[in-house]
């Protein structure tokens, strides 16, 4: 898959294209839905499908300091829309002149100069240009002038996750503050993932007997509640078992928060600088302080049997 970053970047002889639209945060299952109809639709014209996105996220841009929390950073999100058969995705720098380009003109210099769009599919609600004046109507107007054909899909997806609510990156993010992972990664279709670089932490782990991979997150990363979780911490090509804790180590009056990934029965592992991957299958238990350190080392011994215990369940077949 080809990935862009910039108007400049699109080959001066690129042809025809399926283009849909959006910030995609998380490409949850909604999204997936817009994504596979776009790709479906490239198949049947023989064109390549690309996915038009944004950094950094347009509200921090127009509101500053309002920038939500990322389900994925940028690399994840293609590595997505790939497995779904997109050919490409372009990024857009959104900076302050470019939220002031209007809806006609961003049709005519992103898709219809650029990318030559053949089709464009977005959901019902779609906005886009200054002021989010453009909509789908508007852009079905302009796709009559320049020779594309505009379809809508419905991404409202439901089911149990934050009460029947219709699945969206918002409803996600508010799961994952909450500590509901298995409500985020209903709305996923797969574990929610926090991404960074292994540093150097106290070590208390460590010297504990549960060392743990103490994660730099990337900026604006979404970070599920305070607490205990199972999943998997993923580092040079391999997923596995881990007791991720998320909190301030209040034990240890700590005030920082952390996110640590202990590999459960995984001895001499030094990740130190690498970057990695954790994926929240279950909450455990929330953060706690305990009356003595033995009494939190027994708590850390039957967190880990009962993390050990939810993802031998989650990986059987």
């Amino acid at each position: 898959m080809q990935r862009w970053r910039g108007l400049e970047d699109i080959p001066q002889d690129w042809g025809r294209s399926v283009v849909t639209i959006g910030s995609y945060d998380g490409v949850h299952r909604g999204h997936q839905l817009i994504i596979r109809h776009a790709v479906d639709r490239a198949r049947e014209l023989g064109v390549p499908a690309v996915v038009v996105t944004f950094d950094p996220h347009p509200s921090e841009v127009v509101r500053p300091g309002s920038h939500p929390p990322l389900l994925a950073p940028h690399h994840r999100r293609a590595e997505l829309m790939a497995e779904l058969g997109v050919d490409a995705v372009l990024i857009l720098p959104f900076t302050t002149e470019f939220s002031r380009l209007s809806a006609a003109d961003f049709v005519v210099k992103v898709l219809v100069d650029k990318l030559h769009a053949k089709a464009v599919v977005e959901g019902p609600n779609f906005r886009f240009g200054h002021r989010a004046a453009g909509t789908v109507d508007f852009l079905a107007e302009q796709g009559r002038t320049y020779d594309f054909e505009v379809e809508v899909v419905d991404l409202y997806v439901t089911g149990e996750a934050g009460g029947g609510e219709p699945f969206s990156s918002t409803l996600t993010r508010r799961l994952v503050a909450e500590g509901d992972v298995d409500g985020a990664a209903e709305i996923l279709g797969r574990p929610h993932r926090v991404e960074g670089v292994v540093v150097r932490g106290a070590q208390r782990g460590r010297e504990m007997g549960f060392p743990t991979a103490n994660v730099e997150t990337l900026p604006h990363t979404a970070i599920p509640a305070d607490g205990v979780y199972a999943g998997w911490l993923h580092a040079q090509g391999e997923a596995m078992p881990a007791a991720i804790s998320v909190g301030t180590n209040p034990q240890f009056d700590g005030t920082e928060r952390t996110v640590e990934a202990y590999a459960i029965d995984r001895v001499g592992l030094d990740l130190y600088g690498l970057h990695v991957a954790v994926d929240f299958l279950a909450f455990v238990r929330g953060q706690a302080r305990f009356d003595t350190l033995e009494a939190l080392l027994e708590q850390m011994a039957r967190d880990v049997e009962r993390c050990r215990e939810l993802v031998a369940a989650a990986e059987k077949p």
